[in-house]
């Protein structure tokens, strides 16, 4: 099995970054972008102003296959112990484990910096992110019915959430 590690999000990675989410842009409902993004508008996508949240990338020795966020679920301050965790990989790595891994990773990272409760947002079809989460302890406590709609079709979005703390 391969080693992979994480490493916070840096410039050098944004092309691969760019490259991985686009493969889901284009042809997936796993995100509701529907055009080409700009490397600036990725960016913005991320890093982040507060130190807080974070990007981190997925690397084996020499090929990034992934990154997991962790940002901002709400900008009240009410909202401050809680953030929003999002997954993409390389379609040619899902089903090996990394999805869990960076899950853990992610967490990790949140008990540390004093998070209580971690979100995630998902299309209603995605049902291999659905089970990556609820695999992960994460259960479902929303359900937004036809909010998007993309490739022609009305989607949902489900909640899914885990307290960590």
């Amino acid at each position: 099995m391969k080693r992979y590690c994480f490493y916070e999000m840096e410039e050098k990675y944004l092309d691969d970054v760019l490259q991985i989410y686009m493969y889901y842009v284009l042809n997936t409902t796993a995100t509701f972008h529907s055009r080409q993004l700009t490397k600036d508008e990725m960016r913005e996508i991320v890093f982040f102003s507060s130190e807080k949240y974070k990007t981190f990338v997925i690397c084996d020795a020499d090929t990034v296959w992934g990154y997991v966020l962790l940002t901002q679920h709400k900008k009240r301050e009410a909202y401050d112990a809680t953030a929003e965790v999002t997954i993409y990989l390389n379609k040619d790595i899902i089903g090996k484990g990394i999805g869990s891994r960076a899950i853990q990773h992610v967490e990790n990272y949140a008990k540390r910096h004093e998070f209580h409760v971690l979100v995630a947002t998902i299309c209603g079809q995605n049902e291999k992110s659905i089970r990556l989460f609820e695999k992960n302890g994460y259960f479902k406590c929303a359900h937004y019915k036809e909010v998007g709609q993309k490739f022609g079709q009305m989607l949902d979005i489900v909640a899914y959430q885990k307290i960590i703390s």
